[in-house]
């Protein structure tokens, strides 16, 4: 058993990331595993070294030392670049030069639009671009995305599932998604196509991740059948909210466990709050 833990070092832990390392430890002590560390820091206007350090001291402080804390996003964007090559090698990705406000404005026009788990679906507006347009924009430097042909990728691999541990048996429905973005116009990658290829990469056999990403799974599971990866478990877990039933996240300014430790807050308080009494663990809210 292998998990990870793979926080974005863009702010400090709160107590959700808590209770997502505890997740992802608790299942490799039990099994005699690995329990490891990423860091996806690909977001390099955002990422500081200082919460680096805050993450570490916190997980130390938790009790929850990851393993290896060798893996980080921003050194492996050749990785990515080869799996973007492998899915152009395929005729499966397309470039796209529009912008947030060409997409609105589509929408707009079109008087309807059918929308996925992120809304509104990308309307095709580049998908359909002469090779003579294509290549003319690129080499005069226009920004561009790269986006996944979702129809032929859903139709070259045929039908597919995945095992969640609470959840079970999933048949995977990517094609709800429209033709996603695999990398940015200032990120050669995405979420997805990064955390698809890292998990591979790190042998990850149970991904272990909140609740609010249970759809990201259906992208993940075609990525894995594009790119011949092995396909893991998964264990989305209950999300920890705030007292309003909104989740913590680091953009609301949720109360960090630096700050808790600084008021007198122990570990055992911790898990105390988020109702983990040995080895059974309950999300809640707090």
């Amino acid at each position: 058993m292998i998990s990870r833990f793979a926080p974005s070092p863009t702010g400090h832990l709160h107590l959700g990331h808590a209770f997502a390392a505890w997740i992802a430890w608790q299942a490799a002590r039990e099994a005699g595993g690995s329990y490891l560390l990423r860091w996806e820091d690909i977001d390099g206007s955002r990422c500081r070294p200082e919460y680096e350090a805050s993450t570490l001291e916190d997980l130390d402080w938790l009790g929850l030392p990851p393993d290896d804390v060798s893996m980080r996003q921003s050194k492996r964007l050749p990785h990515y670049e080869q799996a973007l090559a492998t899915l152009r090698e395929r005729d499966l990705l397309y470039p796209c030069f529009c912008t947030r406000r060409d997409i609105q404005e589509e929408i707009a026009q079109s008087g309807r639009a059918p929308h996925g788990p992120d809304g509104p679906i990308y309307p095709g507006l580049c998908r359909h671009l002469s090779a003579a347009d294509v290549q003319s924009r690129i080499d005069g430097g226009e920004a561009h995305a790269w986006r996944l042909k979702m129809d032929q990728a859903v139709a070259m691999v045929g039908k597919l599932s995945w095992q969640d541990v609470e959840a079970g048996e999933q048949l995977a429905c990517p094609e709800i998604f429209g033709d996603v973005v695999l990398a940015r116009k200032d990120i050669p990658t995405s979420y997805h196509l990064a955390v698809t290829v890292d998990d591979a990469n790190q042998e990850i056999t149970l991904v272990t991740r909140g609740g609010d990403l249970f759809e990201s799974t259906h992208i993940h599971r075609l990525l894995q059948a594009l790119l011949d990866l092995p396909v893991p478990m998964w264990h989305h877990h209950r999300v920890i909210c705030d007292a309003n039933g909104k989740r913590l996240a680091k953009r609301d300014a949720a109360t960090t466990l630096g700050t808790l430790r600084e008021d007198g807050i122990t570990a055992e308080d911790i898990w105390r709050r988020l109702d983990i009494e040995g080895r059974n663990a309950r999300g809640s809210s707090i």
